[in-house]
């Protein structure tokens, strides 16, 4: 088998309502040397059936079927682990993707090797596919400056940098997808210490908003939490301090493992402080309260 260009990893959940249309959008892809990796998570609906469906007709598509509910955080590292290409992208079972968006970001790593992410403007649309809201990207993550890029992360709102196209040696240096508080955010944060994110500027992604998503289905931290890892269930061994704790604790662990010289951890490591003290810390009248990031690609057991 020929190495692919591109590898797109797919984990899913009970997706059988916009998983064809997920995938439709990515067979439509104007770059078409990328291999299609799904992770069916012990599923109980229609998702084996048209996954099953797609790979017969698709020799791009490798379909694998998880026994039993391994979590969303071990769904989104196996697909990483079968990748065979120099580029990853995680696709999500209910997003829809513009025919360009694989081949522009793919360009834009190319054209720029310090590079380590690329991904395009988001639009959220809804269940039936229609657009609702253009989302504007915050953080500063085009910026030379690593210290910069990672306080951007920690203090600027918006962002799907999960769903982006990633250097494939880059991200096997980091740390695999956990399951604390937040896990999204640590791993982006600490994939920008290795290099810039690019962002194509045109809407190319299209997220999908709708009553099953899992900040409605899994409102809170804990069941965000058992979500990712059905283990975090057990409060005794996994109380929210330690949820908490894992969280801020990856974010100083990134930073050690990092890339970067000593100067520049130590920057880091402000800025880190910095974020946590405006945490913990009750926000004073006139002063704008800094929201935390918002989850964007869980998806409940995906």
């Amino acid at each position: 088998m020929t190495t692919p260009r591109l590898t797109v990893g797919l984990p899913v959940h009970n997706g059988e309502n916009f998983l064809a249309a997920s995938i439709d959008s990515l067979r439509r892809q104007t770059l078409e040397d990328f291999e299609l990796i799904i992770s069916d998570n012990a599923s109980e609906d229609g998702t084996s059936d048209i996954c099953r469906q797609y790979e017969k007709q698709d020799d791009r598509i490798r379909w694998f079927r998880q026994p039993r509910n391994i979590g969303l955080a071990a769904n989104h590292n196996f697909v990483v682990e079968k990748g065979r290409a120099d580029l990853f992208k995680w696709a999500s079972h209910d997003d829809v993707y513009a025919p360009s968006l694989l081949q522009r970001c793919v360009e834009a790593l190319d054209g720029q090797p310090d590079a380590v992410l690329s991904h395009a403007w988001c639009t959220l649309i809804d269940g039936s596919g229609l657009p609702t809201q253009d989302v504007e990207y915050g953080p500063n993550t085009e910026s030379p400056h690593p210290p910069e890029r990672f306080r951007s992360l920690l203090l600027a709102e918006g962002g799907d940098d999960d769903g982006g196209v990633i250097r494939m040696d880059v991200l096997r240096r980091v740390a695999k997808k956990n399951s604390y508080h937040h896990a999204d955010h640590t791993i982006i944060a600490e994939i920008a210490l290795y290099g810039r994110f690019f962002q194509v500027p045109e809407r190319l992604y299209f997220r999908r908003d709708h009553p099953d998503r899992a900040e409605r289905a899994c409102p809170t931290m804990r069941s965000r939490c058992v979500n990712m890892d059905p283990r975090r269930a057990n409060r005794l061994r996994h109380p929210a301090v330690r949820l908490y704790g894992e969280y801020v604790w990856a974010y100083a662990d990134a930073i050690r493992r990092s890339p970067l010289p000593p100067a520049q951890r130590r920057e880091c490591y402000r800025h880190l402080a910095e974020w946590l003290a405006l945490r913990v810390t009750p926000s004073r009248p006139g002063t704008a309260a800094r929201r935390p990031r918002q989850d964007s690609n869980l998806r409940p057991a995906a």
